[in-house]
């Protein structure tokens, strides 16, 4: 066989295996793909957990606490005035502040009391009434900016940022996730009764040209 059989053949052969590696290509790309989507629906999934628990919890009240608050403003003889102003004062339980968060993105505050049970955080950590500041715990999630991004760059993500109470009572900061483009929280009408429905959405992308919106609807517990 001389030299130009040999690059004939070469080429003949690369005719045959070309369309073969457009199309392992092609798998493996919709596979990498597949697997970042499963990824940040993962990490979106986890995010709007923890946001739906934190609504669902929002305005708990404490039977035996309540019990005994109600006892210790008769003790201490207290104007039926004074009560209103404070039943005014912890009646707003979910706190939603529209377009101050990166991209616009809205934040969600959320206050409620201990149950007797096992109270988590968004963090995980286990409420307890020194991470409470008077009898109430405290969850926020916002989108700020990504701890390792440089002043002055443009930035097109986020992080989702869990506010929680440490246990000294201070208010403390905490990255949850990376990846974020946008947070939405919008209160939907309510047909009957008192509680509140919200639509969540949490906006994410890998930060090259995937992205996706994620989306759950959540109706409090306690806000009667």
């Amino acid at each position: 066989m001389n030299l130009l059989e040999c690059q004939v053949g070469l080429a003949l052969g690369l005719i045959l295996v070309s369309p073969i590696l457009k199309t392992s290509s092609a798998i493996i790309a919709k596979q990498l793909e597949y697997e970042k989507v499963q990824a940040l629906s993962v990490e979106a999934d986890r995010a709007l957990e923890l946001i739906g628990r934190a609504i669902r919890m929002a305005g708990y009240q404490n039977s035996a606490t309540y019990s005994e608050g109600i006892a210790e403003r008769i003790k201490e003889g207290k104007k039926e005035e004074s009560k209103k102003k404070e039943s005014k004062k912890v009646s707003d339980w979910i706190e939603i502040l529209k377009g101050q968060g990166l991209h616009g993105s809205d934040s969600i505050f959320v206050r409620h009391e201990l149950s007797d049970g096992i109270d988590l955080d968004c963090l995980g950590n286990t409420l307890t009434i020194e991470r409470t500041e008077n009898h109430l715990a405290y969850q926020g999630f916002l989108v700020g900016r990504q701890a390792f991004a440089q002043k002055g760059s443009k930035i097109d993500r986020g992080s989702l940022i869990c506010q929680s109470l440490d246990r000294h009572g201070r208010l403390q900061n905490i990255p949850l996730m990376d990846g974020v483009q946008h947070l939405s929280v919008q209160e939907l009408p309510v047909v009957s009764g008192l509680q509140r429905i919200l639509r969540v959405k949490l906006r994410m992308a890998d930060g090259h040209l995937l992205e996706r919106e994620f989306e759950r609807t959540f109706a409090t517990r306690n806000l009667l």
